[in-house]
């Protein structure tokens, strides 16, 4: 018999990769990245140049069609698998990305009477210009006492469906009125692929206030937030949702002749990128939290009951792996605090000695910085550079350095920022851990633990626990090819559950990251006073960084 294979394809903000795996052992045979032809739209739309306001983040429905036609093909032709082993295909996309579409699943930008309409488009994940009504949103649920509301740590997010499709409606009635559903990115195109819409449980539960066993709030709720909008579950969101895994369908032949499958080959359920990568590092059980750590990190957790934890961006049942509750925490800039230093703080003689030595400039900080023992630079951080998403839910927050003298060098500053982001992740382990939701052990996957020693083993200080990286390069794409080799079935030469493909294709490295005591000791006694700090600046003592903000906007 024939060796089989799936293919998973991340959507990410500016492009799409697909991933052809092995399902024998989950080695990856061919990648392939397409770049987004229109990118992120955050001034102007394409063609019809009309501006559009702060805080909007737009995105082409086509170019997401664009990634399966291109990469799909070329991981089949580099590999040279035959197309009829290839038994599955899973998506995996940044959420919540969300568009309108009409009753043939069309979205309304494709029309030229709606291109010139900013509302007609594709919302990206960071659009945040949906501010004011995440605030109602907020506001009207906990006056009301909306059980949801702790589920999701205290607050929704402007990121999130509700709020955008709130604010569709407030600007454009006529977009919002021509709109026959709301559908998740992610949904779309698993439409586009199998020509049904289905929806999936983890964008639902963590992106549209949606539970298992409650459904969505209550008409009531809706109608207190605007008369208008009381109808929306039935209308506009209506649709059934299916747990993780499900099969959404069959690739249509006309899909199939686009992207050079077969017509037939199973497709799974839509997923969001960071929770595939969970099982692709072989965690489907309680107790170990995965980070998938890039630009930012989210922090994902399997447990067995509903707990509230402060500052969770949600609790989901099946949300991450079926038959458990799936938790998920995150900080808002990790990668992105380390750029901007090396972009904006680093003087000119350490730009020039890593040129001369041919090493990155991260990596020469990284090794000055790996000379010093905890606590020797004398400098404390509170990594707020892009608010706080947990455990604060505070984008107004900013970023403190503590502790500079006259012979202060920039790799301390570069070790302290490293330092920072672990004390933040440490804050979110501690909040599980207290509140019900063991953390035995971590997860690292996605860029920064494959290129930075250093950080890791700085986490596995602060935290006090081991951190095992995952093996492959691309997780969330194995992760969401694993979920099409569920879709698909073991009759087919996939496999029953996740759990099982997680057994097999699940892989971490051999290498691990273990705490060094003495090193936590120190560490212990920095993340006291980093949580003074976090609780003085955070909690309302002391509100000068949205005073400093304030005078700023005026």
């Amino acid at each position: 018999m024939s060796k089989k294979y799936t293919i998973g394809v991340d959507y990410g903000t500016e492009s799409g990769r697909a991933v052809l795996v092995d399902l024998s052992d989950g080695s990856e045979i061919a990648d392939h990245v397409t770049v987004y032809d229109h990118g992120v739209i955050d001034e102007e739309l394409p063609e019809s140049r009309v501006k559009l306001d702060h805080e909007w983040a737009l995105q082409h429905p086509l170019d997401y069609i664009n990634v399966l036609a291109s990469s799909i093909p070329a991981v089949i032709k580099e590999s040279g698998v035959d197309p009829a082993d290839v038994i599955g295909l899973g998506i995996d996309f940044t959420a919540c990305t969300m568009l309108p579409v009409d009753k043939v699943g069309e979205p309304l930008c494709l029309y030229p009477e709606l291109k010139d309409r900013p509302h007609s488009w594709v919302k990206l994940w960071k659009h945040h210009a949906a501010q004011g009504e995440a605030n109602l949103i907020n506001e009207i649920a906990e006056k009301r006492g909306e059980e949801f509301l702790p589920r999701y740590g205290g607050k929704i997010s402007s990121e999130w469906m509700i709020a955008k499709v709130w604010q569709i409606l407030n600007e454009d009635r006529d977009i919002y009125d021509k709109t026959d559903r709301f559908l998740e990115a992610t949904d779309w195109v698993i439409s586009k692929l199998t020509g049904n819409i289905t929806k999936n449980s983890c964008t639902a539960g963590y992106k549209a206030i949606w539970h298992k066993k409650e459904g969505y709030p209550s008409k009531q709720f809706f109608k207190s937030l605007d008369p208008r909008l009381e109808d929306l579950v039935e209308t506009k969101l209506r649709g059934d949702i299916l747990p993780l895994g499900t099969k959404a369908g069959e690739l249509t032949e006309q899909m199939a002749n686009a992207v050079g499958l077969l017509p037939g080959t199973a497709v799974a359920v839509g997923n969001v990128d960071a929770h595939a990568a969970v099982p692709a590092v072989g965690v489907v059980t309680p107790g170990k939290l995965v980070m998938a750590m890039g630009t930012s990190i989210c922090h994902m957790l399997l447990g067995t009951e509903e707990k509230k934890v402060e500052g969770m961006c949600g609790v989901v049942e099946d949300g991450i792996i079926p038959g458990y509750l799936g938790y998920e925490a995150g900080q808002s800039a990790v990668g992105d605090i380390f750029a901007w230093y090396v972009d904006q703080g680093v003087p000119a003689y350490i730009k020039e000695e890593a040129e001369k030595a041919g090493l990155d400039v991260h990596v020469l900080l990284e090794q000055k910085a790996t000379k010093y023992k905890p606590g020797e630079t004398g400098l404390l951080a509170l990594d707020w550079w892009n608010g706080n998403r947990s455990v604060l839910v505070d984008t107004d927050l900013t970023g403190v350095l503590l502790g500079y003298n006259l012979l202060t060098k920039p790799e301390e500053v570069y070790r302290a920022l490293l330092e920072a982001t672990a004390f933040g992740t440490r804050k979110i382990v501690d909040a599980f851990h207290h509140n019900g939701v063991p953390v035995d052990e971590l997860y690292a996957c996605g860029g920064l633990p494959q290129k930075n020693k250093l950080l890791m083993q700085i986490y596995a200080d602060v935290t006090n626990r081991e951190i095992k990286v995952a093996a492959s390069k691309q997780t969330p794409a194995l992760g969401a090819a694993m979920f099409g080799a569920v879709a698909a079935g073991s009759e087919q030469g996939g496999y029953e559950t996740i759990t099982d493909a997680a057994k097999t294709m699940g892989r971490v490295k051999e290498e691990t990251f273990k705490p060094i005591p003495e090193n936590v000791a120190v560490y212990e006694k920095l993340y006291q006073e980093y949580t003074r700090l976090h609780d003085y600046f955070g909690r309302g003592e002391n509100d000068v960084m949205k005073r400093l903000k304030a005078l700023k906007e005026q």
